[in-house]
């Protein structure tokens, strides 16, 4: 079995179930979607703007411990993306266009110059393909362990993704509610961070998401694929590759921190201004397990980028 193989395995399980926890916050304005609303919370108001976007199920609290780092000195632009932490979900299809075209009026209704997007898991899936869509109006894009394909789909052909993603939606949409918070807390525990102690309480918090919602999120992921499109993306990408050794020890998922960044980076090849950095001991979500190790990322990315131009 391949270092790509047997990473499709865990990457999979971890991208599907993706979701976090901390206190919510609740949001002060919402930007209108075709059938809900993008909640935005503003911190600060000098410096660089920065948008963060949660992952799947997500709220803005996902981001609450590298909030004050950022805001310090950065003008800050956290959001929740409609049916997670307890959002109005969306109605129709194509969420995650939806949820890519309110980021973009987000940039053009705020008259942002050249912002940073900061995504996490989806939430980063999204801030690479907005990019890709429309580099002129990002300064760059972080993503934490979100990637322009699901991993161990990078093979399948187009005709072979929508049997894929109507079968795992059933599957989420079939869950009770409590079936749903064990579905989350088991991930928490399994895959999520690190600290046993935080997984359950994490867990719990992911399923006040819409459940629906979620699939339907995650069902729209497993069909995309745009590598080719961030041919497009002129800006600086990072791509943050969490890496915990004793889960990748033995066994089927047996590989090393390298090969797993290399792989990330395979995925990303057509990116003309990528970099992917390794933070371990850390799972996915790397801002719980390594915050301060995720700050220095963030710090020397934005460091390096080229200052923002007039405000659009």
């Amino acid at each position: 079995m391949n270092t790509r193989t047997k990473l499709a395995t865990v990457l999979a399980s971890l991208l599907a179930l993706a979701a976090s926890g901390a206190p919510s916050v609740q949001a002060k304005t919402a930007i209108a979607t075709p059938s809900a609303a993008l909640h935005v919370q503003q911190h600060g108001d000098s410096g660089r703007p920065v948008i963060l976007v949660p992952g799947l199920g997500g709220g803005a609290w996902v981001w609450a411990g590298l909030l004050p780092h950022l805001q310090a000195d950065h003008r800050v632009y956290v959001v929740t993306l409609p049916g997670f932490d307890g959002t109005v979900a969306p109605a129709g299809g194509n969420f995650t266009q939806q949820a890519e075209d309110a980021l973009v009026d987000l940039i053009r209704t705020r008259h942002l110059a050249k912002p940073v997007l900061v995504g996490h898991s989806l939430g980063g899936t999204l801030s690479l393909k907005l990019a890709s869509d429309h580099p002129e109006l990002v300064g760059g894009v972080v993503a934490v362990d979100g990637l322009p394909v699901f991993p161990g789909t990078e093979n399948m052909t187009a005709a072979q993704r929508p049997a894929m993603a109507a079968a795992m939606q059933a599957r989420m949409q079939g869950l009770t509610p409590a079936q749903f918070e064990a579905q989350q807390v088991g991930f928490m525990q399994a895959m999520g961070v690190i600290d046993p102690k935080q997984a359950e309480r994490y867990g719990k918090r992911n399923a006040a998401s819409d459940p629906k919602a979620v699939a339907q999120y995650m069902a729209e992921d497993l069909t995309l694929d745009f590598r080719d499109a961030l041919a497009h993306a002129s800006v600086p990408l990072l791509e943050i590759s969490p890496y915990n050794a004793p889960d990748y020890a033995s066994g089927a998922m047996a590989m090393s921190e390298q090969q797993k960044a290399d792989y990330y980076r395979s995925l990303l090849a057509k990116a003309p201004q990528l970099k992917v950095v390794s933070i371990a001991p850390a799972r996915h979500f790397v801002m719980f397990d390594q915050p301060e190790k995720l700050e220095a990322a963030l710090d020397d990315f934005m460091a390096r980028l080229p200052p923002p131009t007039t405000e659009r």
